[in-house]
């Protein structure tokens, strides 16, 4: 008899364990696959993005996916106690861009060890190689898990940390969901966030911009009206089936919700190449390089503006021929340039799929969860953390940064109602 167990080896569960054993509380943390900390030791490129420094609200901005329901566990345990958490476990941490913080030794190893042998020392109790079939429990309350090979185990809380589907090769292949719906839990419908989006144009089928990063660039997922449902200024890169790179990642979701509004119809993506102008203010800045280099041909006169595959395409597409100088070009024909590099627009027809994803979006209802302790408002002893949750949010620490959060309150909770 335990007095909890955890289901799950990822950021929210190992914390869970941390939060419950601090209370010396006997604690069982049982995991199917053979490692403890997969996707941990793999996240921010294998240098762990362990939490992001920005304000409060700043962090709730960047989880667009119901990142309110954060408010409430941020005033019990925030973004900077995970800082403290860490450093005191002698991970000493950096701030890099946009307030990411990562480790110094830019190992996320170091990460994993420090939280499996900060566990060790609090005497929690793992199982790896375990696979839970289902949560035992009956109308009142949870009393323990039933594994795979039958084996019931008693608790007096359980905790589920088991993650979502996206990201499957660490183990997360969705298991938690019909648990939390036999214990009474809506899950809301599962999507993939933070993912490339396709597209049939048929620039993308001849692939003639396969491999071209644009630096910086404003990216626009447009609605039916062509009216912007939310602009992302990074990076985008071209690929052999579309779109990928930070801005189209960030972007991803906000296209994936219109295909499901929709029906599936295809929608308009929008990229600023020049952000600091716009259409009026771009051809007026054009005719002025003519003026100033009138026998200069427009490719060589424009090769600043743009990567020269870019700056070619775009051409092309406005019907102009590169080896012109500018006074040979119409009005018209610049005109139509300068809304190319303000405003160039395609389609995109639909995004990998949940298991090509970073993240998973939907997932159990945050309605039917107590914010300042994780508990499931069906079933008494019940927590749920991480990524499970219908909390998602951009790349940069921000889901990293809930999942800790929320697993360690929900240990915390666990362990005082236990």
């Amino acid at each position: 008899m335990y007095d909890v167990i955890i289901i799950g080896g990822g950021p929210s569960g190992l914390m869970a364990s941390i939060a419950a054993a601090e209370q010396r509380k006997k604690v069982l943390l049982i995991e199917k696959g053979n490692k403890l900390g997969k996707k941990l030791a793999i996240s921010g490129g294998g240098r762990c993005n362990v939490t992001n420094r920005l304000s409060v609200d700043e962090i709730v901005k960047h989880i667009p996916g119901n990142g309110r329901f954060l408010y409430s566990p941020f005033t019990v345990y925030n973004n900077e106690d995970i800082i403290t958490f860490f450093e005191g476990l002698g991970v000493k941490l950096k701030e890099e861009d946009h307030g990411r913080m990562f480790p110094v030794s830019d190992r996320a190893q170091d990460v994993v060890d420090a939280l499996l042998n900060e566990m060790k020392r609090l005497g929690v109790e793992t199982r790896l190689n375990t696979p839970v079939a289902k949560l035992v429990m009956d109308e009142k309350k949870v009393f323990g898990v039933r594994l795979e090979d039958g084996t019931e185990i008693r608790a007096n809380a359980v905790v589920v940390a088991v993650g979502g589907k996206a990201v499957p090769q660490t183990g997360s292949t969705g298991d938690g969901y019909p648990w939390a719906e036999r214990a009474g839990h809506t899950v809301t419908p599962l999507y993939p966030t933070e993912v490339p989006l396709t597209s049939k144009e048929d620039f993308i089928h001849a692939r003639e911009l396969q491999g071209l990063a644009l630096r910086d660039v404003a990216v626009s997922v447009l609605n039916k009206k062509g009216k912007p449902l939310i602009t992302h200024q990074m990076d985008m890169l071209f690929t052999h089936f579309g779109l990928s790179g930070p801005a189209i990642l960030r972007c991803s979701q906000f296209a994936v919700k219109e295909f499901r509004k929709t029906g599936g119809e295809p929608v308009q993506i929008r990229i600023q190449s020049l952000v600091d102008y716009n259409e009026e203010t771009c051809f007026q800045m054009l005719n002025k390089t003519i003026k100033a280099e009138p026998k200069k041909a427009v490719k060589n006169l424009w090769k600043s503006l743009v990567p020269e595959r870019w700056l070619l395409f775009l051409m092309a597409r406005a019907h102009i021929d590169a080896t012109l100088t500018g006074i040979e070009l119409s009005q018209e024909k610049i005109r139509a340039f300068a809304q190319l590099l303000v405003s160039f627009t395609m389609l995109v027809h639909g995004s990998q799929s949940l298991d090509k994803a970073f993240v998973t979006g939907g997932g159990v209802s945050v309605k039917e969860i107590e914010p300042k302790t994780m508990a499931s408002k069906k079933k008494p002893g019940l927590y749920f953390c991480g990524e499970i949750l219908d909390v998602h949010g951009y790349t940069g620490g921000y889901n990293i940064t809930s999942a800790l959060v929320t697993g360690r309150i929900a240990g915390m909770s666990a362990g005082s109602f236990a």
